[in-house]
């Protein structure tokens, strides 16, 4: 071998090192998706603090899209949100955002993988326009709305155990109690519907993504046996804040 030839322990090395960059790459990226859906949400509401939805157009082509407006919150299940504000109403305060809100919403939707795309869905109230999308806006702060979904169902729940490699981020778990000798009364008996569960997966997911909540709500457990009989190393322990 010449002196310059490299050997393949430091091509392994060096193979791994950009495995690992490539994934810290990845996680930084979900993460600053997040961060600039929630930079224009917290603008949205400080106009129009009603606001819920996003109602836009998708060109997947070009990854682009046009505001439409925002809607407020849904009266029921079936129905659809009222409208806050169309793009055509030059007059209303989000009227001197709406190019900041577009760019925005298209970065944050810009990645094929961006976490961004799991508060996306079809609109269905306009089935003569195929590419007509809803985005729901984050809640100001995720792990007291991840609380409040659990205690409508789970009055006594302290605690949930979310595994981070389930669907990004899933409840697996709920701690009711704690005994005095300091035993987790646990349930895999999740009473909630599939619809609030497609959301609780949706904002855990979004805690594991971003670095800040992730530190400050989930933390390790060791020894812990998973109800599911998998293995996973991204299994945490959320306590519920008051609500």
């Amino acid at each position: 071998m010449t002196p310059d030839a490299p050997n393949h322990d430091h091509l392994a090395v060096l193979a791994q090192q950009r495995g690992e960059l490539d994934a810290e790459r990845v996680r930084i990226d979900k993460a600053f998706r997040l961060a600039v859906l929630d930079h224009i949400s917290a603008r949205i509401r400080s106009l129009c603090p009603e606001a819920v939805y996003l109602i836009f157009a998708y060109y997947g082509k070009t990854r682009t899209l046009d505001l439409d407006g925002v809607l407020g919150a849904q009266s029921s299940p079936l129905g659809t949100g009222p409208w806050l504000w169309e793009v055509s109403d030059d007059e209303h305060p989000l009227a001197a955002i709406a190019d900041a809100i577009e760019l925005d919403v298209q970065s944050a939707l810009a990645p094929h993988q961006s976490p961004a795309w799991a508060a996306v869905w079809r609109n269905s109230a306009s089935p003569e326009r195929s590419n007509s999308f809803l985005l729901e806006l984050p809640p100001p702060d995720r792990a007291a709305r991840i609380a409040q979904l659990v205690r409508e169902h789970h009055p006594e729940a302290t605690a949930v155990i979310v595994d981070g490699r389930s669907s990004g981020g899933r409840v697996i778990e709920i701690v009711e109690d704690v005994a005095e000798d300091g035993t987790r009364n646990l349930t895999t008996g999740r009473r909630w519907t599939s619809e609030c569960d497609d959301i609780l997966t949706r904002l855990v997911a979004q805690v594991f993504a971003i670095p800040a909540l992730a530190s400050r709500h989930l933390n390790p457990l060791y020894d812990y046996r998973h109800p599911y009989g998998t293995r996973s190393d991204l299994v945490r322990l959320m306590t519920l804040p008051t609500t």
